[in-house]
């Protein structure tokens, strides 16, 4: 996590002053301890369960365009579910971050999206 956040922080602070960056952790000592430097940042701390990222992903985007409500991504997270088995036997892939398998998980993510967020 360190390092990905490094580069969403420099990538807002060097490259593109509107880009938005937020910290997700599970439990709330987490972020202070492994990223002292970052004083002064709200950490989104989601309890490590679904119910709670969401949560605090509507927090985080308050401001956004798209604000879908906490029951639609749970919805959008359990067609996710559904069909990730099928996902990753056609892609035949170990993992749900290789290549295909999560190229294939973002398009049925993006219909469930159209389905269930007005």
């Amino acid at each position: 996590m360190p390092f990905e956040l490094g580069l969403a922080v420099a990538w807002q602070k060097f490259r593109e002053p509107t880009h938005t960056w937020c910290v997700f952790e599970s439990r709330s000592w987490r972020a202070g301890k492994s990223l002292s430097d970052l004083s002064g940042t709200d950490v989104y701390v989601h309890d490590g369960t679904p119910a709670g990222v969401f949560r605090e992903i509507c927090n985080a985007l308050v401001l956004a365009v798209h604000q879908p409500t906490v029951k639609q991504m749970a919805a959008i997270y359990r067609g996710l579910r559904r069909g990730l088995p099928d996902i990753m036997r056609n892609a035949g892939a170990r993992s749900v971050f290789e290549a295909r398998a999560f190229a294939d998980l973002i398009v049925v993510a993006e219909r469930l999206a159209a389905e269930y967020v007005d």
